[in-house]
């Protein structure tokens, strides 16, 4: 290939197209840790027994079915300020919904209710200032604090899967 081909490729490839939204480095890296987290914490919810769904390592923690619970509910607190919505009614409660087919199914929703916030989300709008109180915060930070809110819980039902036996998503092989 000559070397001004080579040039006008190179180029072509780097530059952005005039007139189109980019999302940009930071909003497209956070979707990417939210998909690698949600993705893993759906097939962890699917990978726990039905039966298993009361486990608890100790009488001081939540059960499998409440911390599956907690964090479909979280979904709506953290994604609805930067939907631009009040947070949906009726979303899990941890004291409410025990059965594994429901936990499922509500997880799975609330993911997709948070998706479309990951979705919106450029370098441009993550500084944008969105919700009320202690959940009042830039686009950015919000889902950032979804993230690592995911990934917490991720990690202690971790220990609830090993515990019964089962190896978690996150370390079973590539596939």
């Amino acid at each position: 290939m000559n070397r001004p081909l080579a040039i006008a490729l190179t180029l072509a490839i780097a530059i952005p197209r005039a007139g189109t939204a980019q999302a940009g480095p930071l909003s497209t890296g956070l979707k990417a840790d939210y998909i690698v987290i949600r993705d893993y914490f759906i097939r962890a919810a699917e990978k726990m027994p039905e039966a298993k769904y009361s486990f608890r390592p100790s009488p001081d923690v939540r059960t499998f079915a409440q911390q599956v619970a907690h964090v479909a509910r979280d979904q709506y607190n953290l994604c609805a300020p930067v939907i631009g919505g009040a947070r949906p009614m009726n979303i899990p409660r941890e004291d409410t919904v025990s059965k594994k087919a429901d936990l499922v199914a509500a997880l799975r929703t609330a993911f997709a209710y948070c998706d479309s916030a990951y979705n919106t989300l450029t370098d441009a709008t993550g500084a944008e200032v969105v919700g009320s109180g202690g959940y009042r915060k830039g686009r950015f930070a919000m889902l950032n604090w979804n993230v690592w809110h995911t990934w917490e819980h991720y990690g202690n039902i971790v220990v609830y899967l090993r515990m019964n036996g089962l190896v978690p998503p996150s370390s079973e092989p590539s596939r």
